[in-house]
């Protein structure tokens, strides 16, 4: 029997891990873009890319785990109708809640795993990752001047660079415009320039050299010319918000934190919303455990088949299921249902779904949840198949 467990567990790995690490390359990938083209459109370094999609990861994974366990169970448990090693399982004895004991292993591991994810790790990372898009909003990590465009250090100083070489450090076609607060103005026009630290971190120095000054001031009559060959101008940083305390969404509340709010907030608006984040992530905790049974019903295909068609319906089932849960707790946030009967009915629904289908296949003779969307769909491929020779035959008259 050891035997038998050890290779259940390599013939769920593979397409387990592999489905994980697909679907968080896809979101990655498609997330990657969009924050490439946000932190270039703000100016940020692009170093602080991979920082934002390191605290989305947990999120990722959040969503790729039970996806990764449903689909590892699935294909291990097809791969063993299709080639008949499964009926030779069943002929020695082995029944289906047997054959359950390692992929419960599987997922009683991985949803201690996500539930860790989703109750500490993922709020955190959610906040991590909303301080930096602060951050690069701000300049407070460095946003760079645009080259030919005007710059605004706070609301008193404009800047505007034509050409810059050598990484920043040379600097030329320089214009500055700057109000004080008595009322006098500065504009500054120079051939090159450069910035330099000062002792002062909310100071910068900028290095002019070759240009002409114009001084202007409700007590001129005429504004003050000078020319210089150097001249060295401070400029004073504007002072950056401080970003707000972690929990002012309630994805970046704990679990502990939302059970809570969720009968010590201020308000019953908060409160319900917060009891519809805590249960709506304890029910998708709790659906991972239904999943290994799911797999096996829509996994072991009919006999002489050998459609996909349970991979694709498992996945839609999953998915809709999710987009279900995530309207419930919309509806629980209004206040409108109880986040408890919000939430946990539909899982008692699709846990009952789960056990009736893997009841029909695991003790009903012959029993195959699947075979009845089989038949659906090969008439429908058959009608198709038909339909498309005439249409094409009427086309070509």
């Amino acid at each position: 029997m050891k035997s038998i467990d050890r290779y259940m567990v390599r013939l769920i790995a593979v397409p387990l891990f592999s489905t994980l690490v697909i679907a968080a390359m896809l979101l990655v990938l498609d997330r990657m873009l969009r924050l490439f083209d946000f932190v270039a459109t703000q100016g940020g370094p692009v170093s602080v890319v991979w920082r934002m999609l390191a605290n989305l990861l947990p999120e990722y994974l959040g969503l790729g785990i039970p996806i990764g366990l449903l689909l590892g169970v699935l294909l291990a448990f097809r791969r063993l109708g299709t080639t008949s090693e499964l009926d030779v399982l069943r002929g020695v004895g082995m029944s289906y809640g047997r054959l359950l004991r390692v992929p419960y292993m599987y997922a009683v591991t991985l949803a201690a795993v996500n539930l860790a994810i989703v109750g500490y790790v993922q709020p955190i990372a959610r906040y991590y990752y909303e301080g930096l898009r602060f951050e690069l909003r701000t300049g407070a990590l460095g946003a760079s001047i645009k080259v030919g465009e005007f710059t605004h250090f706070g609301d008193r100083m404009t800047l505007r660079i034509e050409r810059s070489r050598d990484k920043g450090r040379e600097l030329s076609g320089i214009f500055v415009h700057y109000d004080n607060p008595t009322g006098m103005s500065y504009s500054v026009t120079a051939a090159q320039g450069q910035f330099l630290a000062t002792d002062d971190p909310n100071t910068i120095i900028f290095r002019l050299t070759d240009g002409t000054l114009v001084q202007s001031s409700p007590k001129f009559t005429v504004p003050r010319v000078l020319t210089f060959s150097a001249h060295d101008l401070p400029i004073p940083l504007p002072r950056s918000e401080r970003f707000r305390v972690r929990g002012g969404r309630n994805l970046e509340f704990t679990l502990p934190e939302l059970a809570r709010l969720g009968h010590t907030a201020a308000s019953e608006e908060q409160r319900a919303s917060s009891r519809s984040e805590f249960h709506f992530r304890i029910v998708e905790v709790a659906t991972m455990f239904l999943l290994p049974m799911l797999a096996v019903a829509l996994g072991v295909p009919p006999k002489r088949s050998t459609s996909s068609l349970g991979v694709f319906f498992a996945v839609v089932l999953l998915v809709t299921y999710h987009k279900v849960n995530e309207y419930a707790a919309s509806f629980g946030e209004l206040g409108r249902v109880d986040p408890l009967v919000a939430l946990w009915v539909p899982f008692v629904l699709f846990a009952g779904l789960v056990i009736w289908m893997f009841h029909t296949v695991a003790y009903v003779p012959g029993g195959q949840p699947i075979g009845a969307l089989e038949r659906v769909f090969a008439k429908a491929g058959s009608v198709i198949a038909r339909w498309l020779p005439g249409r094409a035959r009427e086309a070509a008259a």
